[in-house]
């Protein structure tokens, strides 16, 4: 059986990227051969550094249209050379933004011409890479691919969550929820585990006051959020709240829900990453593909040490290895 690639775009030169993806194809082989987007000097420096031994297959330019016909060999990197001159660098800045461009700009090319529907990408540094248009990959993903509907999942098999707002500073979260963005991504989240674990998840919601109460003129938790559950729940969805955020994670809570819906980023990511630690992914539901990314960013203080924990990577190639 042949199966589509997954296509891999590293992210920021300088990460720990490198890192866990040699210890990642050490760990065990997978079926879905890998087309790697980067830079082929920056990926044998790293190969060296890090005494990984692994065979690289080039693609020639003249190959890269005729991919989707191409059948692609198991257990070797088939790489996609995009250059980068500043391999000597070894803080992360700005310079790097228009090499990491060019990467997901080839990716973005090979998804939509059907190559593959699997995509991974390594982190980023938001405040280097992206403009203030966007709080994250997740938001410029979308806008790459003009996707109106989009939602952050961190998945993982026991226990997944998902953040209304993303990187967003605290005092403006309230002025971006509404009932109609917590309607569309509950209703992706339901629609993702219908279509992949043929299951309708149960889902519940937190408030974003403290205990779900305000003392303020306007309480956005009866205000917007109980009008968005009555909604989904008339629509059949599973799903209740809004539930205290500072015990909805306790065990026997947790263990009633498959995912938990909070309001801004660390309601959530927090107690999933104290719970899970590295064994957890990051997909972005809605693109025209599937794309995930491991669950950290760049660590740029881990570079070279050998140290990093691969989990997150091991995951996220084992979800798309199909």
């Amino acid at each position: 059986m042949n199966f589509k690639p997954i296509i891999i775009v590293p992210g920021e030169p300088n990460s720990i990227f490198f890192e866990i993806l040699f210890k990642t194809l050490n760990y065990k082989k997978f079926k879905s051969p890998i087309i790697f987007i980067g830079s082929k000097n920056l990926l044998i420096k790293n190969m060296k550094f890090f005494k990984f031994n692994y065979k690289i297959e080039p693609i020639k330019k003249k190959n890269i249209s005729k991919l989707k016909y191409i059948h692609l060999s198991k257990n070797v990197i088939h790489l996609i050379n995009i250059n980068y001159s500043d391999l000597n660098n070894k803080t992360i800045t700005i310079k790097s933004r228009k090499y990491i461009t060019e990467c997901f700009d080839m990716a973005l090319q090979l998804l939509k011409d059907g190559v593959s529907k699997k995509f991974i990408n390594g982190a980023i540094s938001k405040k280097h890479f992206l403009s203030k248009k966007f709080n994250g990959i997740t938001e410029y993903l979308a806008n790459k691919t003009n996707t109106k509907k989009y939602c952050m999942l961190i998945f993982n098999k026991k226990l997944s969550v998902c953040p209304i707002t993303t990187h967003l500073p605290i005092k403006l979260v309230n002025k971006k929820l509404n009932k109609k963005l917590i309607i569309e991504k509950i209703e992706l989240i339901n629609k993702f585990y219908l279509n992949k674990f043929k299951v309708k998840p149960r889902i519940a919601i937190t408030g974003l006051n403290p205990h779900c109460e305000s003392r303020h003129f306007f309480d956005e938790d009866n205000k917007i959020l109980k009008p968005a559950i009555k909604h989904l729940q008339d629509s059949k969805i599973i799903v209740s709240g809004p539930h205290p955020a500072d015990t909805i994670f306790l065990k026997n809570n947790r263990k009633n829900f498959n995912v938990i819906v909070g309001m801004y980023h660390d309601q959530v990511l927090t107690p999933l990453k104290t719970l899970f630690e590295y064994d957890a992914i990051n997909i972005t539901l809605g693109l025209p593909f599937l794309r995930v990314s491991p669950d950290h960013g760049p660590n740029e203080k881990m570079i070279g040490k050998s140290l990093s924990n691969p989990l997150s990577l091991i995951r996220a190639i084992e979800f798309l290895d199909n």
